[in-house]
């Protein structure tokens, strides 16, 4: 079995999770709107609807190879047809293989209703596995990176749409984490090791079926109702937090969140590009200015939680070079920070009213900073931590007020 997630197999008599038949049905309903709209010859609107195929079709393959090997061959003889459907150019051929690939998903649909059913845990432990604390600050960010590229409100329907696929994709990569850092979760402490996978409450399989269908649908969502470019934004940065982030960078270098806050830093272009349907210097530069404040925010956290990061062998700064080098490293990022949030003034995507707010806001982060530098403290880590969520929210809310002005 692959190292990717471990030993999640069930046994071939288990029946797959409700997330895992989402998909199933989702992939086998849009072949079905494909085949229809291709025999209609609707052109766009049928390349389209083959389009939005593709995520919950992968997310079923996932899903199946690493938890249900009983629908894998079918899930692959599906995908294999509907991709030799999208390549052959003679329209009889192109109907019929697609024909055969809505059989084949039709047949996995009926697999997966079929077999022994077993728990998969609560509603409130699938809402935990979405780490709702952590998306409210970038579904803030996300929504006035929306209101600051639209230069005001964007349209209710839109903002829903963008708000909810963002959403989606943030708790999907969520989800994914808990399933990936289940291993070392228990190590580290109280504040992890009772999480719903690390804890057995939700099994692996069944968490990971569920960030697999949030990741797809907020694909389907934001391609469909907002745009393409939109739902890329937001399928890199879940796919750059789940790979690069928690599979690589965090247990492989102490540059792990500078590398990693890339991540954290696409919801406000996600929002951008919902509003404009095009990234552009601004839209950058509020990227930079997340990607900036990561390093500081978590270090802060990592100073809290030193121990726990030694005891899971996780290579974060203040384990491996010390707390006073990483308070030191922490008030060099703040004073960078406070440079990229004047950027946007600089760039004249900005007014008065951000630049005031970014400065005392500014201000204050630096002054915290060098506060923890001179006495690494708890107390003072716990301080800036917090202080550094409220910051990003207020910045943030304070560029938005701006473009609304």
């Amino acid at each position: 079995m692959s190292d990717l997630v471990g030993n999640t197999v069930l046994p071939s008599r288990t029946r797959p999770g409700p997330w895992l038949r989402l998909s199933a049905l989702a992939a086998a309903g849009g072949t079905l709107l494909a085949v229809v709209s291709g025999a209609e010859n609707l052109g766009t609107a049928h390349r389209l609807l083959a389009a939005l195929v593709v995520p919950p079709l992968a997310a079923l393959v996932v899903s199946a190879w690493y938890a249900h090997r009983r629908l894998v061959p079918f899930a692959l003889v599906a995908s294999a047809l509907f991709a030799a459907a999208a390549a052959v150019p003679g329209a009889h051929a192109h109907s019929g293989l697609a024909a055969f690939a809505l059989a084949a998903l039709v047949v996995v649909v009926a697999e997966s209703f079929r077999g022994e059913t077993v728990p998969w845990g609560s509603w409130r432990d699938y809402v935990t596995l979405t780490k709702p604390r952590i998306m409210t600050l970038l579904l803030t960010t996300g929504f006035c990176g929306m209101i600051a590229g639209a230069r005001g409100w964007p349209g209710t329907g839109t903002a829903v749409a963008a708000m909810a696929g963002l959403a989606l994709a943030c708790g999907g990569a969520s989800a994914l984490n808990h399933v990936l850092d289940r291993d070392i979760d228990p190590l580290m402490g109280k504040r992890t090791k009772s999480r719903p996978v690390a804890s057995g409450r939700v099994p692996a399989s069944r968490a990971l079926e569920f960030g697999l269908a949030l990741s797809a649908f907020s694909f389907v969502l934001l391609a469909s109702v907002v745009n393409v470019l939109t739902a890329v934004l937001a399928l890199v940065g879940n796919l750059f937090y789940v790979l690069v982030y928690t599979r690589w960078l965090k247990r492989s270098t102490p540059q792990n969140i500078v590398i990693g806050g890339a991540a954290g830093a696409v919801p406000p272009l996600v929002g951008w590009a919902g509003a404009t349907n095009h990234i552009g210097i601004a839209a950058l530069l509020l990227f930079l200015i997340v990607f900036v404040w990561t390093p500081p925010h978590f270090w802060a956290l990592a100073i809290l939680i030193k121990e726990n990061y030694a005891a899971a062998k996780v290579p974060m700064l203040p384990v491996v070079r010390g707390e006073r080098e990483t308070a030191r490293q922490i008030v060099l990022y703040s004073v960078v920070l406070v440079g990229a949030t004047l950027l946007p003034w600089g760039w004249g995507g900005a007014g008065p009213v951000y630049v005031v707010c970014a400065l005392a806001l500014g201000a204050v982060f630096v002054w915290l900073a060098e506060q923890l530098r001179r006495d690494t403290t708890p107390r003072r880590a716990m301080l800036l931590f917090h202080y550094s969520l409220l910051y990003l929210a207020l910045l943030f809310a304070a560029l938005a007020v701006d473009a609304v002005l």
